[in-house]
């Protein structure tokens, strides 16, 4: 991966766990998640006059990634009811991480070199020491376990849709846009009973707003990244999000920072330059 590849991953896992901790921070994130989805695809359908549709071929990936999408924050908004932003979203990266590179090897052909595969292997092991040090801190139930094991697979599949759909589409922009407005109405269609849209927007809006921006941010960098880059150290590379998620955590919200938070921090430090070689 070039530099500008390494530099781009880590921008877009920065600002995937800024939104993220924020949403979970608000009132209602159900709602929150739902209105930032809407704002983001208000803001880029005026942008697609510009960037014009995906190529044909893009089309089922997008649809299936929708699917993916909505399933996926189902499960990981009941996993944050049950256990927790701090234990959740680390836990969720690492199953991510560690089914992507077997679905990119099935699916998508060929494993990944040997130095981009050490270096998974330190961001996997990195986040494996993070989600323990969270589960012996908190306790975590089974049902949220469950929900969390179900979001990282759907993380995972959708990770594999959109690396596959982005190059088929011919532009990541277009592509982007038009994923960011076909989630906004899936959630809209999830959300139909907990009143019309323009609520959602009318009390979240001052979240939703800066939320919709950094989220839409992050997923057209790793968009950019996936459609020319291999995919696997990409998204693992974009799985760091769980380490901002920690330095958040320690540097805002003033939690410890423990021995186990700091060799998680160091081994995801290390693995860089190892993708980056990769």
């Amino acid at each position: 991966m070039d530099a500008i590849d390494v530099a781009a991953a880590l921008a877009s896992a920065a600002l995937h766990a800024g939104w993220n901790a924020a949403v979970k921070a608000s009132r209602d994130p159900a709602r929150a998640m739902a209105a930032q989805m809407l704002v983001g695809a208000l803001l880029v359908v005026p942008a697609l006059f510009w960037s014009g549709l995906p190529a044909m071929a893009a089309w089922p990936w997008i649809a299936a990634s929708t699917a993916m999408n909505v399933l996926t924050i189902r499960a990981l908004l009941r996993a944050y009811e049950l256990g927790g932003f701090g234990v959740v979203y680390p836990v969720n990266r690492a199953i991510a991480v560690l089914l992507v590179v077997p679905l990119v090897a099935i699916f998508a052909g060929g494993w990944p070199g040997s130095a981009a595969l050490s270096g998974i292997t330190v961001i996997a092991l990195s986040l494996a020491v993070l989600s323990w040090d969270t589960l012996r801190d908190r306790g975590f139930s089974r049902p949220a376990l469950g929900w969390t094991c179900m979001a990282g697979l759907g993380t995972a599949a959708y990770i594999l849709c959109d690396a596959q759909g982005v190059r088929a589409a011919g532009s990541p922009l277009a592509y982007g846009f038009v994923v960011s407005i076909t989630n906004a109405a899936a959630m809209c269609w999830r959300q139909r009973e907990a009143g019309p849209p323009w609520r959602w927007l009318r009390d979240h809006w001052v979240v939703a707003t800066p939320v919709a921006l950094a989220s839409m941010a992050s997923y057209l960098l790793i968009l950019w990244v996936w459609a020319h880059a291999p995919i696997a150290p990409a998204a693992a590379l974009r799985d760091t999000s769980a380490v901002f998620a920690l330095l958040i955590a320690v540097l805002w919200l003033k939690e410890s920072f423990t021995r186990a938070r700091i060799l998680a921090v160091l081994l995801a430090a290390a693995a860089v330059p190892l993708l980056r070689l990769g």
